[in-house]
């Protein structure tokens, strides 16, 4: 098997509605916006689970051992360089404004969705948009920090 390089494979997308995050349809995904396509090149953070450890050691081990606890996201937010005139992402990405981000690795970002193919769907509810420090020699930024409104199915499939 080899290697599967990942400059210009990962799509992410702003999708307004999706009834089965397991399973969004090939509908739903192209009712969507193609937000990567404006995005920083570092501009997805906080998108790697963590889990906690719950410990199961009892008061005479002598070894600490723990299973799986919680997992959370912390620190979720995407990144986007900011557009003259009609700026999508700025306008529909706004605070309180639920949705889903839905991302793709392993195939050109500007491939169309297929069924069958593995997607991560996160249900979010945008944050404050926060303008990010100006800096010489860069775009203008921001970032949308994102919150998890419920559990992501990370290993969802295109129906």
């Amino acid at each position: 098997m080899a290697d599967i390089p990942g400059d210009g494979k990962t799509r992410t997308d702003w999708v307004p509605a999706i009834a089965n995050k397991l399973a969004p349809t090939l509908a739903e995904l192209n009712a969507g916006i193609r937000v990567s396509q404006w995005m920083t090149a570092d501009g997805a953070v906080g998108f790697r689970p963590e889990t906690a450890d719950v410990v199961t050691a009892g008061a005479e081990d002598t070894f600490d051992t723990t299973t799986n606890g919680r997992r959370t996201f912390s620190g979720t937010l995407l990144r986007f360089k900011k557009q003259t005139g009609s700026d999508v992402v700025y306008t529909t990405m706004t605070p309180d404004t639920e949705g889903f981000i839905v991302r793709r690795k392993s195939m050109p970002a500007a491939n169309a969705y297929a069924s069958g193919q593995a997607v991560q769907v996160y249900p979010v509810i945008c944050g404050e948009t926060a303008w990010m420090d100006d800096e010489p020699n860069t775009v203008e930024r921001f970032e949308v920090p994102l919150k998890m409104r419920s559990q992501p199915a990370l290993r969802a499939v295109v129906a």
